[in-house]
């Protein structure tokens, strides 16, 4: 399901599909990242694809280039590095090549540019269609901190309690302190059976506490629908490739239940295909309404995505809710923040995660791929998703104690704005009720 027409490399940036995923998908989940695109390298099929070609020096690209201390560091350490019991085999040229290609992609100091070595870029792609083992979660950098966006409903991460807005403080051990999310994925996937521990703290908590989850195998959920009352709820989880077809099969459901009131839940949704968003959002939006705009910095002029205006017509809700919290991001904040905008639909919940960069990711000749930040993603009037987030319209929060107990008032809220026009609002204390606007 990628479209001919989306990005490649900063040249040929409308090749290939799109990803929301943006974010770390780690589920230990290797990484669903808010706004990955995927983009293509056109190659020679007679391309023997070996890494040390990459050294072998484009004139045009090394011309401003002086490698010479490079090489020397290289000579340097063949001749003197002494095997140790901590490196017993020698790195091949290969191995050598990777280190740099790393180290250079590193020295960007963007926590979603990555270099996947041919082994790992496998891993991901697998991760991406949603076949691997882990826990369950999906992790992203806020205030530079690896930081649990949401655990997936029935995993083994929920299920150990972890919840979204929980700081990782160690893994296994090893400190996240100046960690990417690649390496933490990397550190928190492994096989079915296996545990992982977490040292970790949460908001309000006097001192770290550590979890320790047994990794599984995990299936990606997509959509899921009930009825409650005179209400249908469609929870969205992910926009993965399957997004678009399982949200209009939800859809049909909704117009066969003859209901008038929605309410979308995209609460944990960590994003993915941007396609999905777009496609989605135009169920709703009139034609050529704006759904995001999409900032590639400097004299680049934006992308503006628009609504393709394959609405539900007469069949659209005459109410509609939004639910989204701290574990809602990329593509997800992206639908949020177009339907209320445009005035299509409240929302209710907590802020969201605030992951507007996008990600393309190029296939390497060598089967290794290079994950790069390309653009920024803005609502349709120009704000920012990154950091800042998306903010309800009604705050209403839950706690991960609710959660565990099965317990939520945030979906209460939801149909109790969209029932009886009113609206319980969470304090910390307390909750009230107020008239919904």
């Amino acid at each position: 399901m990628y479209e001919e027409k989306n990005t490649t490399v900063a040249t040929q940036k409308r090749k290939s599909g799109a990803l929301g995923l943006a974010l770390a998908f780690t589920l230990a989940l290797g990484a669903f990242f808010s706004g990955l695109q995927l983009g293509h390298l056109d190659t020679d099929s007679t391309q023997t694809a070996g890494l040390f070609s990459l050294f072998a020096s484009d004139p045009a690209v090394t011309a401003d280039a002086d490698l010479t201390e490079f090489w020397k560091v290289w000579e340097l350490l063949d001749a003197k590095f002494a095997i140790t019991s901590t490196s017993s085999v020698p790195l091949t040229k290969e191995q050598k090549i990777e280190g740099a290609i790393d180290g250079l992609v590193r020295a960007y100091g963007d926590s979603y540019t990555s270099y996947f070595p041919p082994v790992e870029a496998a891993v991901f792609d697998e991760d991406i269609s949603g076949n691997f083992s882990g826990v369950g979660m999906e992790v992203g950098i806020r205030e530079n901190i690896i930081t649990i966006i949401s655990p997936l409903p029935g995993t083994p991460a929920e299920k150990a309690g972890l919840a979204a807005g929980d700081v990782i403080v160690t893994i296994n051990g090893t400190s996240t302190e100046n960690m990417g999310v690649d390496q933490a994925v990397r550190l928190i996937r492994g096989e079915e059976g296996t545990t992982v521990t977490f040292s970790i703290f949460r908001k309000g908590a006097t001192a770290v506490k550590e979890y320790v989850v047994t990794r599984a195998k995990i299936e990606i959920p997509t959509v899921k629908t009930e009825k409650r009352g005179s209400t249908f709820i469609i929870t969205l989880y992910s926009f993965n490739a399957m997004a678009e077809v399982k949200m209009q099969a939800a859809l049909r459901e909704y117009v066969k239940s003859g209901s008038i009131k929605l309410v979308l839940d995209m609460r944990g949704n960590p994003g993915g295909y941007l396609q999905g968003a777009v496609a989605i959002s135009s169920y709703f939006l009139p034609t050529g309404k704006i759904i995001l705009r999409e900032s590639f910095g400097g004299n680049t002029p934006e992308q503006v995505y628009r609504s393709s205006g394959r609405t539900l017509k007469q069949f659209a809700p005459q109410e509609m809710v939004v639910l989204i919290d701290g574990g809602s991001a990329s593509a997800a904040e992206i639908l949020a923040g177009a339907l209320a905008q445009h005035d299509y639909a409240v929302l209710i919940g907590q802020t969201s995660f605030g992951k507007g960069s996008v990600q393309e990711l190029v296939p390497l000749p060598s089967g290794a791929a290079l994950k790069v930040t390309i653009a920024r993603w803005l609502t349709p009037d120009g704000t920012s998703i990154s950091k800042s987030g998306v903010t309800p319209d009604y705050l209403v929060t839950r706690t991960p104690e609710e959660r565990i107990a099965g317990v939520d008032p945030q979906l209460d809220a939801a149909i109790a704005y969209l029932e009886k026009g009113t609206i319980p609002v969470a304090s910390t204390t307390t909750a009230t009720t107020t008239s919904a606007r």
